[in-house]
């Protein structure tokens, strides 16, 4: 049967289109039709979570997964802002994500449950995750949430402590409290206890804007003060340098939890160890990734605790450490 012209090209275009088809399907590889996506929401910038980033992906890496080869990750940072946290965590969550990872703190792990319940969470924080709401049980923890907790958050009246231990001669310190955070109230309760048993007076001083901190450095020298504690609080951890810097123009001791203050040229730290954390994380939105339910893994508990020295701020402040705490550091900075 002989076709007419006009059927005959339809025919060619019909199969030069099919031809396209298949080609462009045939050269898209498989892995990204069907790459898993990650949403991390993180309460600050790439920039201050860069070493917990590290450790975050080291730990993804560990199960298997690496991104932009076998997984995307989709970031949503709230620049410091914490207010903003549930609306960029419902931002991920009306994306359909695979996975909500929760980093930074309880304000993120509060945020990212309030937007699902049905999308897996993986969390992590220095509090008590009992305590704070976010899950019913540490081994397990039902619904769509797990992740892993540090010790950071029960170790504040520790800091006093050290302090003390290095200003011996002194019973009036500062403590920095951030009002905002949902651990604040533990904390305080904690240092308060923990002055009482040692004699010392506390001077509160609550801050949640880097505005105040130039004022509170000014105010505890000009009170006297053997120097200032800092509570457990993600918004003052990624503010080390910015809290190095004041505490040296201000010559005040002061101790916060994070390594990175020490680093920067603070003079102490104590506190959970953020990169052990940050790497369970990973590992846990791996296994996650692979199949298994967020309900079935118990919350991992990060117990190692970190002391960090800095001598050489220590010189610049005329400050001499006793051996024995020289000697149980971690790190001591030449």
């Amino acid at each position: 049967m002989r076709l007419m012209p006009e059927t005959a090209d339809r025919i060619r275009r019909r199969d030069f289109i099919a031809l396209v088809g298949s080609t462009i399907a045939w050269t898209v590889p498989a892995s990204a039709q069907t790459m898993p996506v990650i949403g991390y929401l993180g309460s600050e910038t790439p920039q201050r979570y860069g070493s917990r980033l590290t450790a975050f992906r080291k730990g993804l890496a560990e199960i298997g997964y690496a991104e932009g080869r076998n997984v995307t990750i989709e970031f949503r940072w709230a620049e410091g802002q914490y207010s903003r946290l549930p609306a960029l965590a419902a931002d991920l969550a009306t994306r359909k994500v695979n996975l909500i990872v929760a980093a930074g703190g309880a304000e993120v792990a509060l945020a990212a449950k309030s937007a699902t319940t049905t999308i897996p969470i993986v969390f992590e924080m220095g509090g008590d995750p009992i305590a704070l709401g976010v899950v019913g049980s540490m081994s397990r923890p039902g619904g769509n949430l797990t992740g892993v907790s540090s010790q950071s958050v029960e170790v504040s009246r520790k800091r006093l402590e050290f302090m003390h231990e290095v200003r011996p001669s002194t019973n009036v310190f500062g403590v920095a409290i951030n009002p905002t955070s949902p651990t604040s109230d533990m904390q305080l309760k904690n240092l308060r206890t923990a002055a009482e048993s040692l004699g010392l007076e506390l001077i509160v001083m609550k801050t949640s804007a880097e505005q105040e901190f130039d004022g509170m450095f000014a105010a505890v020298r000009e009170a006297r003060a053997g120097g200032l504690v800092f509570s457990s609080d993600p918004y003052f951890a990624y503010r080390s340098e910015l809290l190095a810097l004041l505490a040296a123009r201000h010559s005040v001791p002061a101790m916060t939890q994070s390594r990175d203050f020490p680093l920067a040229g603070g003079l102490m730290s104590y506190g959970g160890d953020f990169s052990q954390s940050h790497r369970h994380t990973g590992m846990y939105a791996g296994r996650i990734l692979r199949g298994e339910k967020p309900s079935d893994l118990p919350v991992q508990r990060v117990t190692k605790v970190e002391l960090f020295i800095n001598l050489m701020a220590a010189k610049a402040l005329g400050i001499s450490f006793p051996s024995s705490l020289l000697s149980s550091a971690d790190e001591v900075i030449e």
